[in-house]
């Protein structure tokens, strides 16, 4: 091999069957610690409310649904969710920058698709996302996960439909992709 020919750097990744493995047992340690499972909605869902109260706390005082989770002795910010979320966040950078996956904001597409469609097609499915956790109680890994390894009959229609609604879109929008 040349030594000037630069050679494609393959980025390394935990292998998926142990991740699955590590992910079962993390949901099987919340629930023995916290006594529930895994979310990532109720956090987003205490920084709303949060900002809503700090922007206009008549607002919040007044409206039924963010007046339940003001208090003047807890914050919705001191929620574990939070800081479950922020560890997320924290792991997911660290991961990539361990790993050498860090680079810098680049906007992943087919070559069929521009980068603005790819843009506008994230920020949709990102809405939807966003409506579905609510009208489901939940995001996947609350709803899904959680649910569905608590044997909720909720979580295991949750999963179902996540998944198969993906496998059903995934058909029709696959030029985004491919």
């Amino acid at each position: 091999m040349d030594s000037t020919t630069k050679e494609k750097q393959i980025p390394k990744y935990i292998n998926p069957y142990f991740g699955g493995v590590l992910l079962g047992i993390l949901i099987l340690l919340t629930f023995y610690i916290t006594g529930r499972g895994l979310g990532a909605s109720g956090a987003i869902k205490s920084a709303v409310v949060t900002t809503v109260d700090k922007v206009a706390p008549k607002h919040t005082e007044s409206h039924t649904f963010y007046s339940k989770f003001i208090s003047s002795e807890h914050s919705p910010m001191s929620n574990w969710l939070v800081f479950e979320s922020i560890g997320v966040l924290v792991g997911g950078l660290l991961s990539g920058a361990l790993f050498g996956r860090i680079k810098k904001l680049r906007v992943e597409h087919s070559p069929k698709i521009t980068k603005k469609t790819r843009l506008i097609a994230a920020a949709i499915g990102g809405i939807l996302f966003g409506f579905g956790s609510q009208l489901g109680r939940g995001c996947s890994s609350g709803a899904a996960l959680s649910g569905t390894a608590s044997s909720s009959f909720g979580g295991l229609l949750v999963m179902l439909f996540l998944f198969g609604t993906g496998y059903i879109m995934a058909y029709f929008l696959r030029k985004l992709w491919i």
